[in-house]
């Protein structure tokens, strides 16, 4: 596969897909660089797979019902195996805290900014992930 603006869009799209169907953490590391990847999120920064791991493990056992959707993605710097993105999702899930009587609803849109790297065969791949910001929704619940 080549290293083209098509292949990171089309990996943005499968990358949020993977995480609402909360896939296996193999798969889900299929779309991480093995070298120097760090993942900045607000509740913590995970660096390198084991770290991912660490963190995917919690998210996959907290929210549910998850579904992002893609706003935009920019595509900046796109050299030979690397390119700087900016990405827009809107990111809907639900959450319960024992022992409430019901869940609660999240919907956030996340502003992030990534860097991309060509992995085996020219996949891209993520190698830094980081979350700018978090706009509520109104009615959302607080993380």
């Amino acid at each position: 596969m080549a290293f083209t603006e098509a292949a990171i869009r089309a990996m943005v799209a499968d990358w949020y897909v993977a995480l609402d169907r909360h896939v296996d953490l193999d798969e889900a590391l299929t779309y991480l660089a093995a070298d120097g990847l760090e993942m900045r999120f607000p509740e913590a920064t995970a660096r390198g797979h084991s770290g991912f791991a660490d963190w995917y493990k919690a998210v996959t056992n907290r929210f549910f019902d998850e579904v992002h959707t893609v706003t935009s993605v920019d595509v900046g710097n796109l050299s030979t195996g690397r390119a700087d993105l900016k990405v827009v999702v809107n990111w809907q899930a639900r959450i319960w805290t024992p022992p409430a009587a019901k869940s609660q609803w999240l919907g956030f849109d996340a502003y992030q900014t990534w860097e991309v790297v060509a992995g085996p065969g020219g996949t891209p791949q993520i190698k830094t992930y980081t979350v700018d910001r978090l706009d509520p929704m109104p009615g959302s619940a607080s993380l």
